[in-house]
């Protein structure tokens, strides 16, 4: 990877453009990856120049902070580890709600640090808005643990402007992490501008819309009954995937045109919003992660825009299903 760091809000850390999103590792799209493949693709990772890796409490019910912990212990100072809390799990895997609270905020971070094997996360997010909680609450107790040393620098996720203007009269807000791509650019309205007036990086998750933007997805690819886009991504359902996987069709041609994979082209193009917004795509290949990284290589001109910036206007299906877009703060 060629580009050089991107600053992290206004905080003194800097992550690579493109990022790894560690979920996968663990749950979410199938069976968990077998440890030792897991270890060696964060491993990689750090060797071909990525700094930014990002998990959640929620990830695995603890199992992907354990994971990542393990994999970095040998190697603390050379990554910029990010984490969330907020959503609480059973055992089983039952959704209980979210909680911002003060004594949350506590135990929730005492317990990262332990799964992580580290004194201190770099990165630390509330997940998602607790309703009960005012964010004042929840980040004057995040603001707590940067005093203490525990974390160096706080973030929320997928919170409305007005949310990020009040958590940031508290304590400065280093990074906002939402879903932005080329399927999904409601942020542009108000989020997105909030951001670059408070100096706030955006982080983009699920960039290449969960695999749709990759232009290989296929239905049959959702067959294992533990991905949770079967039941909970609408633009995956029947006859919304169709039609949404042909809209990839643009993204393709300007692959053609520019020598690169749809992947990166759809990289690119949220990279190409500026230096105040940074990637955390997902993978479990290594060979993903080494054509994810060659994005930062592929620049857009007018023409690749003039096909590419229409899309989101056609995306049929919500970025949830009804209970996750209930979650989300807008």
């Amino acid at each position: 990877m060629n580009e050089p760091t991107r600053p992290l809000g206004r905080s003194e850390i800097r992550v690579s453009p493109v990022g790894l999103g560690c979920m996968g590792l663990s749950e979410f799209y199938g069976a968990p990856t077998p440890e030792a493949d897991a270890i060696r693709l964060l491993h990689d990772a750090v060797e071909r120049g990525v700094n930014h890796f990002d998990t959640a409490e929620m990830y695995g019910i603890g199992a992907n902070e354990t994971l990542v912990g393990k994999a970095f212990s040998d190697r603390r100072d050379g990554v910029v580890i990010a984490t969330k809390f907020g959503p609480l799990r059973a055992p089983d895997g039952t959704r209980l709600g979210v909680d911002g609270s003060e004594a949350n905020v506590r135990r929730a971070s005492t317990e990262s640090l332990k799964r992580l094997r580290t004194d201190h996360v770099d990165l630390y997010y509330l997940h998602r808005l607790d309703p009960r909680t005012p964010i004042e609450e929840t980040v004057g107790a995040m603001s707590r643990l940067v005093d203490e040393g525990q974390v160096r620098a706080l973030g929320l996720s997928e919170v409305s402007a007005a949310t990020l203007r009040r958590a940031h009269a508290v304590h400065p807000i280093a990074a906002l992490q939402t879903e932005y791509s080329l399927f999904s650019r409601e942020i542009e309205d108000e989020i997105l501008p909030t951001c670059v007036e408070l100096g706030v990086t955006l982080v983009a998750y699920s960039p290449l819309d969960r695999g749709l933007l990759t232009g290989g997805f296929r239905r049959e690819d959702l067959e294992d009954p533990r991905d949770f886009r079967r039941v909970g991504q609408p633009r995956f359902h029947e006859d919304n995937f169709d039609w949404n996987a042909r809209l990839v069709d643009a993204v393709e041609e300007v692959a053609r045109r520019k020598g690169a994979t749809p992947a990166q082209v759809a990289l690119a193009w949220v990279l190409g919003r500026g230096d105040h917004v940074v990637t955390i795509p997902g993978t479990t290949d290594p060979r993903h992660l080494e054509e994810n990284l060659g994005s930062v290589a592929v620049e857009l001109d007018a023409e690749d825009l003039a096909l590419l910036e229409p899309l989101a206007e056609h995306v049929r299906g919500e970025r949830y299903n009804e209970a996750g877009m209930a979650a989300l703060d807008r």
